[in-house]
């Protein structure tokens, strides 16, 4: 006989965006994907924004755990800690007949009484949160206390940081009682739902149209693995972002492949006709009219550039906020007029400081004061350059005036007019890249997205945890953020020869 089922409110969570994915949790965990760089970024930033937030409840009593004996404990432990006269407890576990729940804090405000308290990194209140904390609010009634108030500790977004960092200011709470009490009873019923899904012998139907909490994107990753299905294989679960209920609609049409939706199917956004269409007509659909107008508009020198940016919970230097993108490293490919020879220049900040000044000194030395600026997605470079202004003020005239010559290599692509089946409806530089250039590619890179660069620079140059792989990091570094500019040289030498008719 196998150990008894027991539902954690992260088994929950799991069972409200699919039934199938807390059944393959609990009985097949081996065909669930590894984390990736993008989650556990959530959880590093989860647990440090938590470290700060618990100071706001200076008589808390912390019952720290490692590995499963010290969890199976915890029950015991948070018992001891209530008996002992403790009024704040951070994550105490109580466990009560088929649930359980390790709790950020609770704080008792009567003897059987007590106020629940979720800690997120987020910058307010999600409606995930509301269930979570409907699910904990059950475990705690269950076990014999009645919860008062409800609240939710978030980062607050306009913090600036000046001096220490002050918890008081950081961290905004949020009461939230009523909206999660209105969620009891339904979340009663689907505990029951997902304790009997989590027990059964097989699995729930896997189809992405359960999909709930918007997580349908994700969940098809895993759903072409159980099915089989390769990328680029044609079928409806290659739709760019589809909706769970998207799909449903799709499936109820019998509908399987991409080449059998008709272009004004309901619910198709722009992105998806057009990407049923180049896949039904079998070719590229080029607008080339729109195209010339686009490339008529960049002006020699070309300056094609782009940014790896830092980006924490809690800002690591005077007049950064929570989260925002602050460059540290930029690749900058000129090419100053037909025919030239293609220049590179670059820089990589790699001391424990803050790297505006150094930075914007080198992009001023490096980018003449006429020409086109060229970047993929460049709303996130003309962000960066408006918060280091804002940050250095004597630079804000300087980005200012940088901000005005951008154009976004990205638009032929998110516009329409130039599009590949291939791309997957997606504008992305990854999806296009191996589309159009592919002898250039990320996959051999051991850098290759710029999540992982931001983690690995930050936990080697301002956190001093990698002090053995600094050097190869930034090496990495170096080929990553260099790719991304030759790769936009590239594309933009592709659509030059594509409107002459090359």
């Amino acid at each position: 006989m196998g150990k008894p089922i027991q539902l954690s409110k992260s088994d929950y969570m799991l069972y409200l965006r699919h039934p199938a994915w807390l059944w393959i949790k609990k009985n097949n965990p081996k065909l669930l994907p590894q984390v990736d760089d993008a989650t556990q970024a959530l959880f590093d930033a989860g647990y440090l924004f938590e470290s700060y937030a618990e100071k706001l409840f200076p008589d808390g009593i912390k019952l720290n755990w490692e590995g499963y004996r010290e969890y199976l404990d915890l029950p015991q432990r948070t018992r001891e800690a209530i008996m002992s006269g403790a009024t704040t407890i951070f994550q105490g576990r109580f466990e009560t007949g088929e649930i359980t729940c390790i709790f950020d804090v609770i704080q008792f405000v009567g003897k059987d009484e007590v106020d629940l308290i979720e800690i997120k990194s987020s910058t307010g209140p999600r409606t995930n949160h509301e269930h979570d904390l409907a699910f904990q609010a059950i475990v705690l009634e269950d076990s014999g206390y009645k919860v008062n108030k409800i609240n939710i500790i978030h980062v607050n977004r306009e913090y600036v940081r000046n001096g220490e960092v002050k918890p008081a200011e950081i961290a905004t709470m949020v009461d939230v009682t009523e909206k999660v009490k209105k969620r009891i009873d339904a979340t009663r019923e689907n505990i029951k739902k997902a304790l009997e899904t989590a027990k059964s012998p097989n699995m729930p139907d896997p189809t992405p149209s359960l999909c709930g909490l918007n997580c349908t994107t994700e969940w098809i990753k895993i759903y072409k693995l159980l099915k089989g299905i390769k990328p680029g294989d044609g079928s409806i679960y290659d739709l760019y972002n589809p909706s769970a209920t998207l799909i449903k609609k799709l499936e109820e049409a019998s509908i399987t492949k991409l080449t059998d939706i008709p272009v004004d199917f309901e619910g198709l956004s722009d992105k998806q006709r057009w990407q049923v269409k180049s896949v039904q007509e079998d070719k590229v659909l080029i607008d080339k009219q729109k195209l010339a107008q686009f490339l008529a508009e960049i002006k020699y020198p070309i300056y094609f550039l782009d940014y790896e940016t830092l980006g924490s919970v809690i800002p690591y230097f005077d007049g950064y906020s929570p989260n925002k993108q602050i460059p540290f490293q930029y690749s900058l490919h000129v090419l100053e007029k037909p025919g030239a020879e293609l220049k590179h220049v670059e820089y990589l900040h790699s001391e424990k400081s803050d790297p505006i000044k150094p930075l914007t000194e080198s992009l001023i030395k490096n980018i003449g004061p006429k020409g086109t600026i060229i970047a993929w997605n460049m709303k996130f470079e003309q962000g960066c350059n408006t918060d280091m202004g804002k940050i250095h003020p004597e630079f804000a005239d300087y980005y200012e005036k940088l901000n005005k010559r951008f154009i976004d290599l990205m638009m032929p692509f998110f516009e329409y007019c130039y599009v590949d089946a291939k791309f997957g409806g997606s504008a992305s530089i990854k999806d296009v890249l191996p589309v159009i250039a592919p002898e250039l590619s990320y996959k051999d890179l051991d850098i290759s997205d710029g999540l992982l660069a931001q983690r690995l620079w930050m936990q080697a140059v301002l956190d001093d945890k990698r002090p053995l792989e600094k050097e190869k990091i930034l090496k990495d570094l170096w080929d990553y953020c260099g790719l991304d500019t030759m790769a936009m040289v590239r594309i933009w030498e592709f659509l030059e020869k594509l409107n002459k008719g090359k």
